[in-house]
């Protein structure tokens, strides 16, 4: 059989622990365990097994529970190869290295288990209705983050930089954050019908802002923090 199909679509090869094998698709080679967003698994290779992750203790189930924010997690252990997406979204792989960023809960798609995670509210966000509350990864290790669209990175510390809230994924925990609304401008700027909402950033880092607001869902929350990698920054 012959088919252009064969060509740059066939398997990738190569000795990362996690690689994109193309723009919409993660690889990663398993010999471990990885934590992955519950669905995410489109196929794999080897003895691999699967097992529901949940929160990730008590004061995190807690804390989905109330804020609604949190990913379906799941646990894969073994030797083999597995592949991940997320709707056909971009994906991006972040590199920390002791540092730490905020990322939409709706946008995680893996991350390696030496990273540590929790629930919180975004600073100066609780002017809205049932606060804003995001993931904040934390450590060394490798993060796997989607997008809807080829998303832009943007620098914070030369001009002041306004995102929306649900175009905003990700973004250096360190910076500053506070909630601006823009009276009667939701039907212009951005969704709503009376009023807009951006979240407002300050300091030294980056946001990263997708090329959509996404799907419409019901108003749901957000977070940021930071860290490096996979061409995102490049």
């Amino acid at each position: 059989m012959r088919s252009s199909l064969f060509g740059e679509n066939l398997e990738s090869t190569t000795d990362e622990g996690m690689a994109l094998q193309n723009p919409r698709m993660l690889k990663v080679r398993l010999d471990g365990e990885v934590l992955a967003r519950q669905g995410a698994m489109v196929a794999y290779q080897g003895e691999v097994a699967f097992a529901y992750e949940g929160a990730g203790g008590v004061g995190r189930f807690l804390k989905k529970a109330l804020t609604g924010e949190g990913v379906p997690l799941m646990r894969c252990r073994g030797r083999g190869d597995v592949f991940l997406a997320q709707d056909g979204n971009e994906l991006h792989i972040l590199d920390l290295d002791g540092d730490s960023v905020t990322v939409n809960g709706a946008n995680v798609l893996a991350f390696e288990p030496g990273l540590t995670w929790d629930i919180r509210r975004v600073e100066g966000a609780s002017t809205l209705a049932g606060g804003v509350f995001n993931m904040v990864f934390t450590g060394t290790g490798r993060l796997v983050v989607s997008a809807f669209g080829t998303p832009v990175v943007l620098g914070t510390a030369e001009a002041p930089t306004y995102a929306d809230l649900q175009s905003a994924i990700a973004w250096t925990s360190s910076l500053q954050t506070r909630l601006v609304r823009t009276a009667g401008a939701g039907a212009l700027i951005g969704r709503g019908s009376g009023e807009a909402f951006q979240l407002a950033f300050a300091g030294q880092g980056f946001v990263v802002v997708q090329a959509s607001e996404g799907p419409v869902v019901p108003r749901h929350s957000h977070g940021g923090s930071g860290g490096g990698g996979g061409g995102l920054f490049e």
